[in-house]
């Protein structure tokens, strides 16, 4: 990303910490990268009168602050900082992307004004309770993986969410989903669950991601016809069954399950794009003809496990 500057000149701006210079700003660049910087504070970044993409990863950040005459910013980044609360981003209207991901903050918090958002992302931070998202009614990516929030809830107003990434949560079940009609993309690995639900309103579904929870059967796909990926590894499932109409499937990950049967792989025969199987590590998979098995059921496949098949 450019955007910072060394050289010196009328535009050029120097961010000193107390002890030493930290690094020189170009105040007419639209893009800059101040990642790595060992930054204790942004509060003097107020000189980037043009910036839109400012990228702020892996610095000593505790606090938002001294972004407030940064109108201009559409993408924002704060990855791996160590910031503590969500605040002193009102005025960032024109924000589009927002990444405080791999921080220390508890609490969703501070978002109302950001209206334009489209793109938010607080993985890997403390947060144990989904909230105060309901201005963001453009939103259409939200990642909340590797929090420790239980339910989901309170997503009923963000009618223009296609993508949303729950992972490593500890989530029981699906539910309160049924207004988000445009979801093309769900993912909750490595949560808590024992059966699919609450998936039959999502009729746009594509992509759906339940790999190493607790499920040991699969239900719940009736209305997913739409979808091209299915991952549902590292479950304790014994077959496959209730897949056969979803024949617009793609990918099929089914490694680490419990599978006996040759004939579950039949299942899946209707689904005429599909390229890639995973099912190493099922008891099937000892089979000494466990690839040729399964070409013979499958022919229009290109990928078995992390292999190619021509």
């Amino acid at each position: 990303m450019a955007g910072t500057s060394e050289s010196e000149g009328d535009s050029d701006h120097r961010i000193d910490d107390g002890e030493e210079v930290v690094v020189s700003l170009d105040s007419t660049a639209v893009e800059v990268d101040l990642n790595h910087c060992k930054l204790r504070s942004c509060s003097r970044l107020h000189v980037l009168s043009a910036v839109e993409n400012l990228c702020l990863r892996w610095n000593l950040l505790t606090k938002i602050e001294g972004l407030h005459m940064l109108t201009t910013l559409r993408e924002l980044e704060l990855y791996d900082n160590q910031i503590t609360n969500i605040e002193n981003l009102d005025t960032l209207v024109n924000l589009e992307i927002l990444d405080i991901s791999f921080n220390r903050i508890r609490v969703i918090e501070g978002l109302d004004k950001l209206q334009n958002l489209k793109k938010l992302f607080l993985i890997s931070n403390k947060i144990s309770k989904i909230e105060n998202l309901d201005k963001l009614t453009r939103l259409e990516m939200l990642e909340l993986g590797d929090n420790r929030i239980r339910v989901i809830e309170n997503l009923d107003d963000l009618t223009s969410l296609t993508s949303l990434f729950l992972g490593k949560n500890k989530i029981t079940n699906i539910t309160n989903l049924d207004k988000l009609q445009k979801l093309k993309v769900i993912s909750l690995q490595s949560n808590r669950l024992e059966c699919v639900s609450g998936l039959s309103a999502l009729q746009c579904l594509e992509e759906l991601y339940l790999s190493h929870n607790g499920i040991s059967n699969i239900t719940g796909l009736d209305n997913s016809l739409q979808l091209t990926t299915l991952d549902m590894a590292g479950n304790r499932i014994n077959q496959i069954l209730n897949v056969q109409h979803l024949t617009n499937l793609e990918e099929f990950w089914f490694n680490d399950n419990n599978v006996t049967d040759w004939k579950d792989v039949e299942q899946l025969k209707g689904a005429s794009k599909l390229g890639t199987v995973y099912l190493q590590n099922n008891p099937l998979a000892s089979d000494p003809q466990y690839r040729k098995k399964i070409m013979l059921t499958l022919p229009q496949l290109t990928q078995i496990d992390a292999t190619m098949c021509r």
